[in-house]
């Protein structure tokens, strides 16, 4: 039988190891390591995709395509590859780390942990973001060399890169907790994530299109992401940069408490 003071001591070490606020530091580690020892993979790779498309679309475009009054088409275009790069791999990131804990069978040991759904959701959307813009900033640095853009208003441009990562990490944990298999989770990606990715202005600017698809890319939370990120370089943008930054944050909050209700209720991971 414990003495009393064994007793206590037992008591101290739990509410040590539970104590609030220390968890979600250790799960934020944990995602942030997974994705930066494949580096090569989750890194590299989206930043050599980025340059690929830099220099077919520059080398095609430039000189011929003029968005901005004196912005080249090569300026124009390398924003809006920072931030695609950002939102795909911010949502690749907590989409695919909870889809593959749940096919292995991992997930269960997160669940015997204290962690509340607060410290699930601050971890996996965290990590995304992080990755999401480590791949922006490579992206960035890799063709700054041949774009060459100013920025006239760098805070911005962070403001709506970090909100944007953080909307897609948010989104790949509803993708991660709603699919069962690796298809479900490519379907996903294929026919929403991407659609609305190349759909958002990435490549032009609205006001080439016709008016009928004017109003739809207005139906688009990503075209406000792009726009907004692309305000910060050139002090110009499609719509107001204030609009943009109400629908991105509106459409975060949103995404946020559904992705945060389903970890709490534990959907599609507590069976």
């Amino acid at each position: 039988m414990r003495t009393s003071l064994e007793t206590e001591r037992a008591v101290y070490a739990t509410q040590e190891v539970v104590r609030p606020g220390s968890g979600w530091r250790t799960l934020l580690y944990k995602e942030v390591l997974r994705f930066w020892k494949v580096g090569f993979q989750t890194v590299a790779a989206p930043v050599v995709t980025a340059i690929l498309y830099m220099l077919i679309f520059g080398h095609v475009l430039e000189g011929r395509a003029q968005v901005y009054d004196q912005v080249r088409y090569t300026a124009f275009l390398m924003p809006g590859l920072v931030m695609m790069s950002v939102l795909q791999n911010a949502f690749a990131n907590s989409s695919s780390s909870l889809i593959q804990s749940k096919i292995m069978g991992n997930l269960v040991f997160l669940l015997l942990t204290p962690l509340s759904h607060r410290a699930w959701f601050v971890a996996y959307v965290g990590s995304s973001t992080v990755r999401g813009l480590v791949v922006g900033a490579g992206v960035m640095a890799a063709t700054w060399w041949y774009a060459r853009p100013d920025v006239m208003m760098p805070v911005w441009a962070l403001v709506f890169a970090a909100m944007g990562a953080a909307l897609l990490g948010a989104l790949g944990v509803i993708a991660g907790l709603w699919a069962e298999k690796f298809d479900q989770m490519a379907a996903f990606q294929n026919f929403l994530i991407m659609p609305m990715t190349f759909l958002s202005g990435v490549f032009y600017s609205i006001h080439s299109l016709p008016a009928f698809w004017q109003q739809v890319s207005h139906l688009n939370p990503f075209f406000y992401m792009i726009d907004g990120f692309r305000y910060g370089f050139f002090g110009v943008s499609d719509v107001s940069p204030w609009l943009s930054l109400s629908v991105v944050g509106t459409a975060l909050l949103l995404v946020s408490a559904l992705a945060l209700h389903l970890l709490k209720t534990g959907y599609k991971i507590r069976h």
